[in-house]
C-alpha cells in the first residue's frame, strides 16, 4: 500500500476517536443539526476505519505466517495462510483506495434526465425516443421509478424534447451511489448511425440527440427562486392523457427571466402539482448551470477523462449496421447494441465509474 494512502487511512482512524467523543457531549446532542451531521460523518469514517483495522490485522497475520516458514512442521500451513492473507490484502487495498476517493454529495440523489433531438430531423426525434426507452428499461431493471415531467412528441414518433424524473434507493456500501451517481456520465451528445425508416434507398444516416442528467435538488439546499424573476404560463396539455387532460389549462411553463431557462410540466391533472414539479425541474437546471460553469473553470487547469458533460461533447456512437456501441471518452466498444438499447447499460456504467475513480486516484497521488 502506498504511503500517502496509509497516512489518510490513519487520519480516519484518529478522526473516529474524535467523533466518538464529540457525539457523547451533551451540547452536541442538544443541537440536532450538528448531531446529525456528525452522525453521518461518523458512519462514513467508521466504515473506512473498520476496513483499515482489518487490513492491519491481515498484515500481522501475513508477517506471523512468514515467520513460521522456517518450521518444517508448520511450513505447509504457513504457505496456505500467506496465500489467503495476501489475497485479502490485495482486495482490501483496492477497496480502501475506492473508499478514500472524494464523493460528490449529489451522487445519492434522484435525477432528472433531459433528452433533446439534435441534428437529423425526424430520425433524431426517433433516436431521442429510443434513448428514453433505453434509460427507462435500465431504471426499471434496477427497481427505480420513472416519471414523465414534460414531453414534446414529434410528428413521426419519438420526441423533440423529453424530461424524465428517475427515483430510487441509493446503493448500499461505501459508494452510496444513487440514480444521479450512476447516470451522471450519460450527459453529452449521443450519435446514431443507421438506415432511417424514411430512407428508401438503404443509405446510412447519422443523427444525434443530447442528454443532460441533473441531480434533483435537496429542498433544504435548493436555489431560492425570486418570484419577480419568474414568468409562469398555463396552457392546455397535449398528447395522450384521456378526456380531462385536453380540456383544462393544467399544464405549466415556468421561465427564469435572468437566464432564459424554461421548465414545463403537464403530467399531472392539477395545475398546482404541475407548477411545483416545473419549479423543481427549473431549480435542477439552474443548479446544473452553476455546476457546469464551475466545471468549466476547473477544466481550465485540468481536463478530465470523462469530460465536462457539456451537450456539445460527443460522448457515444450507436452504430446499428455493425451492432456496436462506442463510448469515445474511455475508448470502450461493445458489440451488444441490441441489448444496450433494451437497457443493458451496466457494463458501460461500470467502465465509466472505474475510469472516473482512476482519475480521482491519480489526482490524489499528484496532490500527495
Amino acid at each position: 500500500m502506498k504511503p500517502f494512502v496509509r497516512d489518510q487511512l490513519q487520519r480516519h482512524a484518529d478522526r473516529l476517536g474524535e467523533l466518538d467523543f464529540l457525539l457523547s457531549r451533551p451540547d452536541i446532542m442538544a443541537d440536532m443539526a450538528q448531531f446529525l451531521a456528525l452522525s453521518r460523518e461518523h458512519t462514513e469514517v467508521a466504515a473506512v476505519a473498520g476496513r483499515w483495522a482489518r487490513y492491519q490485522q491481515r498484515e500481522r497475520d501475513l508477517s506471523a505466517a512468514q515467520a513460521m516458514l522456517g518450521d518444517a512442521d508448520m511450513a505447509e500451513l504457513a504457505r496456505e495462510e500467506i496465500t489467503a492473507a495476501q489475497a485479502e490484502l490485495d482486495a482490501l487495498d483496492a477497496e480502501l483506495q475506492r473508499m478514500l476517493l472524494p464523493k460528490d454529495p449529489d451522487d445519492a440523489r434522484n435525477a432528472f434526465v433531459e433528452i433533446r433531438a439534435g441534428t437529423g430531423g425526424d430520425e433524431s426525434a426517433l433516436f431521442a425516443g429510443d434513448l428514453a426507452r433505453m434509460y427507462t428499461r435500465y431504471a426499471q431493471g434496477r427497481g427505480w421509478r420513472v416519471e414523465v415531467m414534460s414531453e414534446s412528441p414529434a410528428e413521426l414518433g419519438g420526441y423533440k424534447e423529453l424530461v424524465l424524473r428517475i427515483a430510487g434507493q441509493a446503493a448500499e456500501g461505501p459508494s452510496g451511489s444513487g440514480v444521479y451517481g450512476l447516470l451522471r456520465f450519460e450527459s453529452g451528445g449521443h450519435r446514431v448511425q443507421r438506415v432511417p425508416v424514411t430512407e428508401t434507398q438503404g443509405r446510412i444516416h447519422t443523427s444525434a440527440a443530447t442528454v443532460a442528467v441533473m441531480p434533483e435538488p435537496d429542498e433544504a439546499q435548493a436555489i431560492t427562486l425570486n418570484p419577480a424573476d419568474l414568468r409562469i404560463d398555463t396552457f392546455r396539455a397535449s398528447g395522450a392523457g384521456g378526456q380531462h387532460i385536453n380540456k383544462t389549462d393544467s399544464a405549466v411553463r415556468v421561465v427564469h427571466l435572468p437566464t432564459g431557462l424554461v421548465a414545463e410540466c403537464q403530467d399531472g391533472r392539477s395545475q398546482h402539482a404541475n407548477k411545483a414539479q416545473a419549479l423543481r425541474v427549473l431549480q435542477a437546471r439552474l443548479q446544473d448551470k452553476e455546476r457546469s460553469e464551475r466545471t468549466a473553470r476547473e477544466a481550465a487547469t485540468r481536463k478530465g477523462l470523462i469530460g465536462s458533460g457539456d451537450r456539445s461533447d460527443r460522448i457515444r456512437t450507436y452504430n446499428f449496421p455493425q451492432g456496436r456501441v462506442t463510448d469515445h471518452r474511455i475508448n470502450l466498444t461493445l458489440y451488444k447494441l441490441a441489448l444496450v438499447m433494451e437497457g443493458d447499460l451496466q457494463d458501460i456504467v461500470d467502465a465509466l465509474q472505474a475510469a472516473h475513480q482512476a482519475e480521482q486516484m491519480a489526482e490524489l497521488e499528484g496532490q500527495a
